[in-house]
This record gives structure tokens, C-alpha cells and sequence, in this order.
């Protein structure tokens, strides 16, 4: 089974290469890319950058140059205070972009477009890992505590990350299967966010998350 690991931000890939220093490199036009064994399991990871843009661009690079079996997407989110906590590892089911504003005719429609749910069939209901199940929402940009409400309410969303949505849909008209896998690193709520304005919570976190992802994987494809 042919795997690729598409890492997004800078700073989750950065992690990657503290976690794996002998990883050789090569180059793509979105970034870099490597091929990695974990667990005796041979991985091409690839760094997709931040964002819907280069999270739908390297994704479709992916699949044309690589023509995985499973694509898998590691990476960090932010959680809605009260609804979840750090550290939770968050199994994707369902992703929805949020931050689609129709002025012209319908934006439920527009965004309805653009979720996906994704086939999870092939893993068992119990995981060995504790694992929260369910809808990550996605944006170009981190969570503003004003829209948490609204998140709440229309979509049951306990977080949120930028690129999950992208890759998703991507990876849905391609007929690829999907495993996004995002680890909860910081909490927004009514008095702003933990990680704002505090860039190093955040990296500290990240390397939490990406090396408890990185552990926690090689189950996930054994399941396969």
C-alpha cells in the first residue's frame, strides 16, 4: 500500500524534521517532501503548506505524482473552550469551510458544496487509541471567539484548523481515501485564545501533538 503524509504548516513540518533528522529531502513546488519507514511501514511525507490554497494545490500534486492508496493528513487544531480539551486527538469524519460569504444568493448552499464526509469504513469502531470522532471546520484563518456561537449552533463543532476542509474535498473528487488525523493544541473561547499572541505555546504544543500523531499512526495503518 503506497502512503502519503502530507504535513501542512510550517511549523508542524519543522516538527517532523526535529522527530526525524535523518530524513533526506527533496523538492517540490509546494515543499518540501521525503520518504520515511515507521514501524517497518515505508511513508512518503510531504510538506503541503498552510492554508486552502496550498492545502487543495499540493494535495491534487500528491495524488497526480504519487497515486497514493491513503492519503493521510497529520497535523494541529484549535479547540472551542468547554467543548474539548488539549491534547485530544481528533479522527475526522465530516470536514465544512466556514468562511464562505455569499452575497449574491445562498452561502449554506456554497458551503454545503464544499463539506465532505469521509470513508472511514475500513477501521474498526473501537480504536486502541482514545480517539474524539467526528466534524472539524476549517478557514483562512485562526478562530475568532465571535464565530464560536455560530459554530456551535449550525455545525456542533467542537475545533477548527485551516487546511482539513481543502484536502478533503480534493481528495473526494479523486476517489482517494482519506484518514485526517489533528491534534488539539490550544483553546479558543469567550476571552480570546491560549496560543494568541503566545507563538511559543504554541510550538511547544505542536511538537506534543505531531510526535503523539506520529505514534499513534502506525496502528491506523495497520488497520488497513
Amino acid at each position: 500500500m503506497k502512503t502519503v503524509v502530507i504535513i501542512s504548516a510550517n511549523a508542524e513540518w519543522r516538527v517532523v524534521k526535529e522527530l526525524f533528522p535523518n530524513l533526506e529531502t527533496n523538492q517540490s513546488p509546494y515543499g518540501e517532501f521525503s520518504d520515511l519507514t515507521l514501524d517497518t511501514r515505508h511513508l512518503t511525507l510531504f510538506h503541503g503548506g498552510w492554508g486552502k490554497i496550498s492545502a487543495a494545490a499540493s494535495a491534487q500534486y500528491v495524488i497526480d505524482h504519487f497515486k497514493p492508496d491513503l492519503l493521510v493528513n497529520l497535523g494541529t487544531c484549535g479547540g472551542f473552550a468547554g467543548r474539548i480539551e488539549t491534547g485530544t486527538t481528533i479522527l475526522v469524519e465530516q470536514t465544512l469551510v466556514y468562511d464562505i460569504l455569499e452575497q449574491m444568493g445562498d452561502s449554506a448552499e456554497a458551503i454545503e458544496h464544499y463539506a465532505s464526509s469521509l470513508d472511514l469504513g475500513w477501521l474498526p469502531h473501537n480504536l486502541p487509541h482514545p480517539i474524539s470522532r467526528g466534524l472539524l471546520v476549517s478557514a483562512d484563518r485562526d478562530i475568532l471567539a465571535e464565530d464560536i456561537p455560530m459554530l456551535i449552533d449550525k455545525y456542533d463543532a467542537v475545533a477548527a484548523d485551516w487546511e482539513s476542509g481543502a484536502i478533503a474535498w480534493v481528495a473526494k473528487k479523486n476517489d482517494t481515501r482519506l484518514l485526517i488525523l489533528r491534534g488539539v493544541t490550544d483553546l479558543v473561547g469567550g476571552d480570546g485564545g491560549e496560543a494568541y499572541g503566545n507563538l511559543q505555546l504554541f510550538h511547544e504544543r505542536t511538537k506534543v501533538v505531531m510526535e503523539k500523531l506520529f505514534n499513534q499512526l502506525p496502528v491506523f495503518l495497520n488497520l488497513k
